[in-house]
């Protein structure tokens, strides 16, 4: 139980966190958004104009449940909680931490939506996405960790804490 497993809404600090936490635990550092595009060879918004959702969620579901790892902090895709056994597979590993940040911090941020892959339907809104994951990351979060107003160093300062 040596991986930490980083889980929140796109935009909420996953990855910039994850290198952070990653240099300051010496631990190397994984985003399985990034696994994904190597395993395609392309961008994950292309997978989903050309492919689907169905099949982005197939493809981001195979790397994470494929993904064997240890002393790392590995930062998922927000839409990783959709999969459970691929959520129990990286819980196996690690502790799985929820970047919990507002609503409005996540649109604040969120100024890349229609390029950065974010799995979601036609006419759904980031609202939508947030009244339904929410509840899936409280259900497999191990500990978590209240984003907004947080620099990405008290960010990782807390996770340390947390995960000791």
């Amino acid at each position: 139980m040596n991986n930490i497993i980083l889980v929140g809404m796109p935009a909420c600090g996953k990855s910039i966190t994850g290198v952070v936490l990653a240099k300051t635990m010496r631990k190397s550092f994984i985003d399985t958004d990034l696994l994904i595009q190597e395993k395609e060879e392309r961008p994950l918004q292309e997978i989903i104009n050309e492919e689907g959702l169905e099949y982005f969620k197939k493809a981001e579901e195979d790397v994470l449940t494929e993904l064997e790892v240890e002393n790392a902090v590995i930062s998922t895709g927000g839409s990783a909680i959709y999969y459970p056994d691929a959520i129990a597979h990286l819980q196996k590993g690690g502790i799985i931490v929820y970047l919990k940040v507002s609503l409005a911090t996540i649109e604040e941020r969120l100024d890349n939506i229609k390029t950065r892959g974010v799995a979601m339907g036609k006419g759904e809104t980031i609202e939508n996405l947030y009244e339904r994951r929410v509840p899936l990351y409280e259900k497999y979060a191990d500990v978590t960790i209240e984003g907004d107003g947080l620099t990405v160093e008290e960010t990782v300062e807390q996770i340390v804490q947390s995960c000791k």
